[in-house]
């Protein structure tokens, strides 16, 4: 693994999704470190309503890749964490604390933990579509515990592609719509 440091900038416009990764195994200093920026993101009401999965084991990650649409790219990496909504842990906010906050709670941190992973020399992506219920079956998870997505990590295998943004102008307005 690279040691490298970068600017915030950099690491931002440097990152992108990766689906194939080498064989190179990911210490769990790294990933525990990785996760450990994740919980700084920010959340609601700080309860952190978010728990990580970490999985090594070549049949879970299968078991996963099935849950979603047979992404194969899932199996192969060698590490794969699922970040998890704590539905307990935000019950004081209720409904809206149910159906949103946790979700914010968990995005935030996948993206304060993808962008450490990326200045550390390791790929990611950001894997959203999968069946609930089958990745929850796969990782026995409890009923208060929401699977929201499933977060390969590698050595990134080829050059990374930068795919196209829309253009800022074309997404901000001012003071209304």
């Amino acid at each position: 693994m690279e040691e490298r440091a970068l600017d915030i900038v950099t690491c931002i416009e440097g990152r992108t999704s990766v689906r194939s990764f080498k064989a190179d195994p990911v210490d769990d200093e790294t990933v525990v470190q990785a996760l450990t920026m994740a919980n700084l993101a920010p959340s609601a009401g700080n309860l952190q309503a978010r728990d990580f999965v970490i999985v090594r084991n070549a049949k879970t990650k299968r078991l996963l890749m099935e849950a979603a649409l047979r992404q194969d790219f899932i199996a192969s990496a060698p590490v794969v964490v699922v970040c998890c909504a704590n539905l307990e842990r935000i019950e004081h906010y209720r409904e809206r604390g149910a159906k949103l906050y946790c979700l914010l709670d968990v995005a935030a941190a996948i993206e304060n933990m993808i962008l450490f992973l990326h200045s550390k020399g390791l790929g990611t992506v950001w894997v959203g579509a999968f069946d609930e219920q089958k990745a929850s079956e796969a990782l026995g998870l409890p009923a208060h515990v929401r699977p929201v997505a499933i977060v390969p990590i590698g050595v990134p295998a080829g050059r990374a592609v930068h795919r196209s943004r829309l253009p800022i102008g074309d997404m901000i307005h001012y003071e209304k719509w």
